[in-house]
């Protein structure tokens, strides 16, 4: 019986010592490009009035040329969403040979 749980801590501690190392290999092989160009957001005067904050989560697709092809909301006010995205539009990225997915978050604060 001792054994068993000898071998079971073994293989569990195993696993959480090489567990870190593999999470950050993943991360740092995801495609994240080279902002050139970034407009500020208007923040909306809806939201201004009603004191409504937070942040939006978009993802973009990204051409080849850096140009932003198109965008998907994934979370945040809908009244801050719309100032996000049309920001995002005018967004230029370093130029790839392929399209990529990016995510962005952009905080509203009045």
């Amino acid at each position: 019986m001792k054994n068993r749980i000898a071998v079971a801590l073994f293989v569990l501690l195993s696993i959480l010592a090489f567990a870190p190392g593999y999470a950050r290999a993943q991360e740092s092989a995801e495609s994240v490009r080279k902002i050139l160009s970034r407009v500020a957001p208007q923040y909306p005067s809806l939201a201004r009035s009603m004191n409504i904050r937070g942040s939006v989560r978009v993802v973009a697709l990204v051409a080849p040329n850096g140009t932003v092809k198109s965008l998907e909301v994934k979370g945040g006010h809908p009244v801050l969403a719309e100032a996000a995205k049309n920001a995002l539009r005018q967004w230029k990225f370093e130029a790839a040979s392929h399209e990529t997915y990016e995510i962005i978050e952009i905080r509203f604060a009045p």
